[in-house]
């Protein structure tokens, strides 16, 4: 019997936790399927898509740096995935590849299921402009939040994804050194890739207070220097982002497969022994 292949392609991806997680959600749900680490250079993405499509690949999770440039690669974009102008989802269809985001469905189930946030009239600040905040920013929005401030080292890039929000609702963008800190923030969402070299942006500690929650999209098996930065600021909670990466994979696993794992004992085991 053949089996169902998927993977996801990035580079790096040595890092990735995704085939874990996914082998979990088979083994949880009795789906047989194979998933693999695909590390794939910049210039070299369509051609890997295209082959692991010929293949007879199913499916393809996207992540850093490739999640717009296979925006352009797709036949079918979902709805989000069209808002966000980003990628992270593939699926392999009748020849043909659909594109979906479950990056901000992801976030949102973590905050909003298990951490028990509120975001309906927050104020939220999110760090970085690139494409983990593309996928981000729309469902955010949708829970009605007071205010989401973008902030980013070169303000233009903040600026323009400002401009495909705005329709949306309450968004506004701001450089690193000039966040509005009138008031502080319920939320900081950190969503730049400057950690991975171990910096920390540098913004003002006014914007967290003893009522923020700092929400990290990167994870590891210790403290972010994100969320070490939070904890001495005194913010009510620093979390890293293992819950939003099971999550959206769990929506990418029922796009493929058609049924929902149950994430809470994922989460579990995949933070204890990744």
């Amino acid at each position: 019997m053949t089996v169902d292949r998927y993977g996801v392609m990035g580079y790096p991806v040595a890092h990735s936790r995704s085939p874990v997680i996914h082998r979990l959600f088979a083994q949880q749900t009795g789906q047989e399927l194979q998933y693999e680490l695909l590390r794939v250079a910049p210039e070299k993405l369509e051609e890997a898509i295209r082959q692991f499509q010929r293949t007879g690949g199913k499916g393809l999770n996207i992540t850093v740096p490739h999640k717009r440039a296979v925006f352009r690669l797709v036949d079918h974009l979902s709805e989000r995935a069209s808002t966000a102008g980003a990628v992270n989802t593939l699926s392999f269809r009748d020849n043909e590849i659909y594109g979906d985001n479950t990056d901000g469905i992801g976030l949102l189930r973590d905050l909003v299921v298990n951490l028990g946030l509120q975001l309906e009239g927050a104020n939220i600040l999110i760090l970085g402009a690139g494409g983990a905040t593309r996928g981000i920013v729309g469902p955010l929005l949708e829970m009605q939040p007071r205010n989401l401030c973008i902030a980013n080292r070169t303000l233009q890039r903040a600026d323009d994804l400002v401009e495909r929000f705005a329709s949306h609702g309450p968004v506004s963008a701001c450089s690193f050194d000039a966040v509005p800190v009138a008031e502080p923030y319920g939320l900081v969402i950190n969503a730049t890739s400057a950690i991975h070299g171990g910096e920390v942006p540098p913004y003002p500690e006014a914007a967290i207070s003893s009522q923020t929650t700092c929400y990290d999209l990167s994870y590891s098996l210790h403290p972010t220097p994100f969320v070490q930065w939070a904890q001495e600021h005194g913010a009510a909670r620093a979390v890293m982002g293992w819950g939003m990466l099971v999550e959206q994979a769990a929506e990418s696993f029922h796009i493929w497969r058609g049924v929902r794992p149950d994430t809470k004992p994922v989460l579990k085991q995949i933070s204890i022994t990744a």
